[in-house]
């Protein structure tokens, strides 16, 4: 029984791997397959945005089945759509197809994701099997996020772009014929429980929506559109008798400006993420590969700072005051990139900048989630942490079309558009705009987040607990 549970802990933690791949795999790819398919500066965004969007407005409502139809059927239901939904965006030959593709594999990602926590909570019961099982499933989160970046530059320079997603299928193949054979079965209160999947679809249509008026500033009607649907949304979830997000989650401050403060910082990190990769590849003339490699100190930074320091710093000074620490740091990066010129040198102009990035990230995302789980009841702990995973990839959806299209906007169009001066006065601005993200993040922890001093304690006795459990990349 006792390996049974620990090679169902392998599964689990080998799927969510290769789920967290996939989130940085294809950054660097991502020049390539505009070249390949055809994208424009503007539209190349949805590649990440349709995973995006569907993870993130499909977490709450995927994590609510598993509860009803039982976690172990959802789990493998999502393995199998993300494993086809791979193949299918390997096999795209243009931007349509690998667009409706990684919309699909966002939703098969948003089905395993969400219940992938909650069974490892329950295979290990005992504190101390289960602090190693959590520290086991932060541990690959944390690799799965930096090594993503090489892996991706190695596959695209080495074979070609459709191998970044052909990965998944052998992965999800064995972990989903292992993962049915091995994970228990565990029976779910059945459909008539409720799920309200009209407050889902209404979320997800209205975030898409959001998005694509921020791509395409001349579609009004669609940001009409998202308003109202979201609006619907919030007016669905306090009068639904079984909502997908009661409202009163709310009512406490440190669960509400908590989120908030991420969607405005995960934007500003998702959209840096994307532009740094960009410049590298198409202003200093890094190979993918090698743009990975660039990449990597910002990732490994996180994963050390978040594992290692943030515990201890948010036990001795409080969640609130290393959350505005790592806030100020990302904000001061974003800024100073702005002063970076065409073909600077790596490893003195922007080295330095993507350090004190990783720093600030490092000390950022464990601090938020404390207090973003902070205010959270033993009822609503499972509620509470769907919300804040799906601000988090709300947040990186519409940060990555704003910033994506303020590049894009300033670069223009044309053959003159392409040299080096132009591409980094358009990444300029979309980096001033992820500054601007971060100050917004930075006030709201400084207005919102603040706690009496009696209370502190109170928050940040979770530090350690919540710390291991942080992603170490957005």
């Amino acid at each position: 029984m006792l390996h049974s549970r620990w090679f169902a802990l392998v599964i689990l933690c080998a799927a969510t791997l290769m789920i967290i791949l996939d989130g940085t795999i294809v950054t660097v790819a991502l020049p390539v397959i505009q070249a390949d398919l055809g994208f424009t500066p503007a539209s190349l965004s949805w590649v990440m945005d349709s995973y995006l969007i569907a993870f993130g407005g499909l977490l709450l409502l995927s994590g609510r089945l598993g509860d009803l139809l039982g976690r172990k059927r959802v789990f493998l239901a999502g393995l199998a759509v993300f494993t086809l939904a791979s193949l299918a965006c390997g096999l795209a030959a243009g931007p349509g197809t690998l667009i409706a593709a990684r919309f699909v594999q966002g939703i098969g990602g948003a089905m395993a994701s969400s219940v992938t926590l909650g069974m490892i909570v329950r295979l290990f019961t005992q504190p101390d099997e289960q602090r190693r099982a959590i520290g086991a499933f932060s541990f690959v989160g944390a690799v799965g996020a930096s090594a993503g970046l090489i892996i991706g530059g190695l596959l695209v320079q080495l074979a070609s772009w459709h191998w970044i997603f052909f990965v998944n299928v052998p992965i999800g193949v064995l972990a989903g014929i292992a993962g049915w054979r091995l994970l228990a079965a565990d029976q779910g209160m059945g459909l008539r429980a409720g799920a309200d999947a009209l407050g889902a679809a209404a979320v997800t249509v209205g975030v898409m929506l959001a998005v694509y008026a921020i791509v395409q500033p001349s579609a009004w009607w669609a940001g009409v559109v998202a308003v109202a649907l979201l609006a619907g949304f919030v007016l669905r979830q306090a009068t639904a008798r079984t909502p997908l997000l009661p409202l009163r989650v709310f009512a406490s401050r440190s669960v509400s400006g908590a989120n908030l403060a991420q969607l405005f910082i995960i934007g500003a990190a998702m959209g840096f993420q994307v532009i740094v990769t960009l410049y590298m590849q198409r202003v200093l003339g890094f190979r993918p590969a090698a743009a990975g490699l660039g990449l990597f100190p910002v990732a490994a930074v996180i994963a050390a700072v978040s594992l290692g320091l943030s515990a201890p710093l948010i036990g001795r000074f409080g969640a609130s005051r290393v959350l505005v620490s790592g806030l100020v740091m990302i904000t001061a990066a974003l800024a100073l990139l702005t002063q970076i010129p065409a073909h600077a040198d790596y490893a003195t102009s922007l080295l330095p900048l993507l350090v004190v990035f990783g720093l600030g990230g490092g000390l950022t995302l464990p601090a938020v989630t404390t207090l973003g789980m902070a205010g959270a009841t033993d009822a609503d702990a499972g509620l509470v942490s769907g919300l804040f995973n799906t601000a988090q990839q709300v947040g990186g959806a519409l940060g990555l079309a704003l910033l994506t299209t303020l590049a894009a906007g300033r670069t223009g169009t044309g053959p003159a558009s392409q040299t080096a001066r132009a591409l980094t006065s358009g990444y300029h601005l979309a980096w001033a705009a992820g500054a601007v993200l971060g100050a917004a993040a930075t006030a709201v922890a400084v207005i919102v987040l603040r706690s009496p001093r009696r209370r502190q304690h109170d928050v940040t006795r979770l530090a350690g607990e919540e710390a291991s459990q942080v992603p170490a990349s957005s």
